[in-house]
């Protein structure tokens, strides 16, 4: 069904609510997506873009309905890959003969995936122009790179529409076909998430394009884009969006990966994250398990943080293989300003670490030095993570950090003692004395998971006997829930604790 879009613009496209996984399995929509395609009645009549491949015939049917083909005077293809030409060979069976207009690359792209090379095909450059009629243009732009070698955008004057191709899209599936009846939230996501895994290694290109793109000065009412949303009310927001994004685009956060064999390296991830947290609590700290969830999630993360660790359980030798693959994917991003660092458990060597390391600097990020563990961690070698998290949030911070040292100092203003008092010098060291002896036998609170110790119960499992007080607790102890050692407890008073 085709929806009226401006004037005499519709859109005839395609949506797809059940796509899973596009470009093969290297990027996953979640929402879906649509397959926007623009149909033109002015005294010409110009098709922009068709659907994908799949949808090939339902696609021409549908736009038999609303057209007689053979009125069809111009095809602009904005883009060659398949889920925007891939209805050609269907819809010029019908139409043989049809001029298309796209870029030299698009030719080439064309002819590779449907073998037609005697279709009427014109090359356009940028500036150039075609007359459509009722004192309207359309005027072409070469994108190389944004993101194929063949991508150009198209603007109509008159009506001041840009059919923007694949810039300013999302792969976001929706009933309502505008900006403005969306959800933004969800929208502006979709949005982020696509530009994180498919533009961030062009954005210098971006920049640059957009630029020139504006440098043109034309009215810009209405962005088209060839997936996802049309932008209609304040469609530049989107442009300043992508400006923003392509800017060496960073937030305070840190995003931490791993994946592990035995949970020894999520354990390490978990008192790190901790250890940020007790230095920097303002910062946004998200851990991802790479064999359990979406890379596209962990990817969008990772273009949205200030750095990133990557962490991995030692295998033959090497890192476990899906760090290794998202390795490869953070390297193709080309991701700018961010810093990253490794960590991980072994049992008899730790190459995965030096290798994570090697890596992440040969991908341009600043690095600090890893952090291993032999073995499961226990309560010493999770405080030494729990340190290195400390010195990773000191290291990158974006703000003066202030004190966070549990230790209060005493106030400067504090009243002084009356004659009584100064009489007996000794009052104040018994009260300190008494503090002390009370909280040797002190309840202790996990500060993560929110499990307690008893000094009076012990923890038998692991052969702390009842009556044990806290600092005779040894430092291999483990929290029971969380696994977490004796640094994240904290001393809570005997009201809690009963």
């Amino acid at each position: 069904m085709a929806i009226h879009v401006k004037n005499n613009i519709q859109w005839v496209g395609q949506r797809d609510w059940e796509v899973r996984d596009f470009h093969g399995t290297e990027y996953k929509t979640e929402k879906g997506t649509s397959y926007n395609s623009y149909l033109i009645q002015e005294e010409k009549t110009v098709l922009i873009d068709t659907v994908d491949h799949k949808f090939s015939h339902e696609f021409v049917q549908n736009l038999e309905l609303e057209i007689d083909l053979k009125k069809i005077d111009y095809i602009v293809i904005n883009h060659a890959e398949e889920d925007h030409a891939g209805a050609l060979a269907v819809l010029l069976a019908k139409i043989p003969g049809t001029p298309i207009y796209c870029t030299e690359n698009a030719i080439d792209s064309i002819t590779g995936h449907h073998h037609h090379p005697e279709w009427n095909f014109h090359t356009i450059k940028t500036g150039d122009s075609l007359d459509i009629g009722n004192g309207k243009q359309l005027v072409f732009i070469e994108t190389p790179m944004l993101h194929w070698p063949d991508s150009m955008m198209t603007y109509m004057t008159g009506d001041a529409v840009l059919f923007s191709n694949d810039a300013f899209g999302q792969h976001y599936c929706d009933e309502r076909l505008f900006n403005d009846e969306v959800d933004q939230t969800e929208l502006m996501d979709q949005c982020l998430r696509y530009y994180a895994n498919i533009l961030t290694p062009f954005s210098p290109l971006v920049t640059s394009k957009i630029h020139e793109v504006l440098g043109f000065n034309l009215p810009v009412d209405m962005i088209a884009t060839a997936h996802g949303v049309v932008w209609r009310e304040d469609p530049t927001q989107i442009i300043h969006k992508y400006l923003e994004w392509a800017d060496e685009y960073q937030e305070d956060r840190i995003t931490i990966f791993y994946d592990s064999m035995s949970n020894n390296t999520r354990m390490m991830a978990d008192a790190i994250a901790q250890g940020i947290h007790d230095v920097d609590p303002g910062v946004a700290v998200k851990i991802f398990n790479v064999s359990r969830h979406d890379k596209n999630e962990i990817l969008s993360n990772l273009f949205r943080s200030k750095g990133v660790l990557v962490g991995s359980s030692t295998m033959n030798n090497v890192m476990m293989p899906k760090v290794a693959g998202m390795l490869e994917e953070i390297t193709g991003l080309r991701f700018k300003n961010k810093r990253a660092g490794a960590f991980g458990s072994f049992g008899w060597n730790g190459g995965a670490v030096d290798r994570i390391h090697a890596r992440l600097t040969d991908a341009g990020f600043e690095t600090l030095l890893g952090l291993k563990t032999k073995w499961k961690p226990d309560g010493k070698a999770l405080l030494e993570c729990r340190e290195h998290g400390k010195q990773v949030a000191r290291q990158w911070a974006l703000h003066p950090l202030e004190s966070v040292d549990t230790k209060q100092a005493a106030p400067v203003n504090e009243p002084l003692l009356n004659e009584e008092e100064a009489s007996q010098p000794d009052v104040k060291a018994q009260a300190s004395t008494a503090c002390v002896d009370a909280a040797a036998g002190q309840s202790m609170l996990c500060s993560v998971c929110q499990w307690v110790y008893d000094p009076v119960l012990g923890e038998p499992n692991q052969d702390i006997a009842p009556g044990t007080e806290w600092s005779d607790v040894p430092e291999t102890f483990l929290c029971p829930d969380c696994s977490l050692g004796k640094g994240v407890f904290d001393p809570i008073s005997d009201e809690v604790a009963a």
